[in-house]
């Protein structure tokens, strides 16, 4: 990319807990967020899910948000993690400084929606949550109580929603639209959410194991994660230090198939290809990938033998998936899992690639016990989405 594109802020919520500091010390443990329900009312109470610790009532109360104003899961989350991340750059009130809000989602409020709509039907009761159900609605919710937001934006491209607003991000900077971007995800648990994956036969009632030949289907998850994207001369004008610079982005839709994979992985191949070119990295540069890894059939033999085709049988960088540790939390994967490759990049360690047995494939090695003490200069974090969306990020040391 030119100019250069920075990272300044981040912030982050999962079922892994609240915050970067949390985040790193459950990744540093081996400690996975998946297991039972706990919020969500389904029936499917079998099902493992990644949920977030807080209820909506102390997220709102870690807000300061009134009991009685209105507001969705999701926004709650978004707004944990946005604070965060402006927190970390350095971005307050007094600060005073225009800001880009880009937010990626696909259920919005639909959790409120699912819970009220009889009300809907029948009454006036709880009216106030119809205009709150679209993703729309959730980014403008969220800006209405951040500092500074002189434009939003919101992307819905399924699974890479979040890593696609952080590419609007890039291309805002690019062409001068703006210096100072708060872009990333949100996405709570929704019946919609489990409901559909169930239909398709994609959830696994045991915690997920990505790249095995076991693997079964996903667990689902939710959380929020957003990054604070600078240009360079805003950042040099307010004497910040970066996390790191977001250095190539590459996105491609194949259309194959409204919901499964290519099985020749060309969306992410071309996704990964062009995110290297823009970076000017040759694929021998990047030191670790962050895959999708969803841990279902198709899309885990498609991504590694997209990566196999990329970078080569016997040059394969360290790869792990992320998602046995926070669920797939679709939406908000692609910020969330960019927050684990800069804490990655920070601390200097690979994280595993939990729940691992045998490999899907010959040569399909991903990190199974966390190497720590490792230097990391470039890494690509990938999220790809429905209807063959594929989104590919690569991040460099500033």
């Amino acid at each position: 990319m030119t100019p250069p594109i920075y990272i300044t802020g981040m912030g982050i919520i999962s079922a892994l807990g609240t915050g970067c500091d949390a985040t790193l010390r459950a990744l540093r443990s081996d400690r996975s967020g998946i297991g039972p329900m706990r919020h969500l009312p389904s029936i499917h109470r079998h099902l493992p899910v990644g949920e977030v610790a807080l209820t909506d009532r102390q997220m709102a109360d870690a807000l300061g948000i009134a009991p009685a104003t209105p507001f969705t899961r999701s926004a709650l989350m978004g707004l944990m993690a946005a604070r965060e991340a402006l927190a970390g750059a350095g971005i307050d009130a007094a600060a005073q400084i225009p800001i880009a809000f880009v937010s990626g989602s696909t259920v919005g409020g639909m959790e409120r929606s699912e819970a009220y709509y009889l009300d809907f039907l029948e009454s006036d009761r709880h009216s106030e949550y119809i205009g709150l159900h679209d993703i729309g609605a959730t980014t403008t919710l969220m800006a209405n109580h951040l500092p500074g937001v002189t434009y939003t934006a919101s992307v819905s491209t399924a699974c890479s929603s979040a890593a696609n607003a952080l590419v609007h991000a890039a291309r805002l900077i690019e062409a001068g639209v703006a210096d100072v971007v708060l872009a990333g995800g949100t996405e709570c648990l929704t019946l919609f959410h489990l409901n559909g994956f169930h239909t398709l036969l994609i959830l696994d009632e045991q915690p997920s194991r990505p790249f095995a030949v076991s693997r079964a289907g996903l667990n689902l998850g939710e959380g929020a994660a957003y990054l604070v994207v600078e240009s360079e001369a805003s950042m040099q004008r307010r004497g910040r230090q970066p996390i790191a610079r977001l250095s190539g982005c590459g996105n491609a839709c194949d259309a194959y198939h409204q919901t499964a994979t290519s099985p020749t992985g060309e969306g992410p191949f071309r996704a990964m290809q062009a995110a290297l070119a823009e970076a000017g990295l040759k694929p021998s540069d990047i030191d670790y990938i962050n895959a999708h890894g969803t841990g279902t059939p198709d899309n885990d033999r498609a991504e590694f033998a997209a990566i196999e085709r990329l970078f080569g049988t016997d040059a394969l960088p360290p790869f792990s998936s992320t998602k046995p540790f926070t669920g797939h939390t679709t939406s908000a994967s692609g910020s969330i899992e960019s927050v684990i490759c800069l804490l990655a990049m920070q601390h200097g360690f690979l994280p595993a690639n939990l729940n691992m047995d045998v490999p899907l494939a010959p040569g399909c090695h991903p990190v199974t016990i966390r190497r720590e003490g490792v230097s990391l200069r470039h890494v690509m974090c990938n999220a790809f989405g429905f209807g063959g969306n594929d989104t590919a990020l690569v991040f460099s040391k500033a």
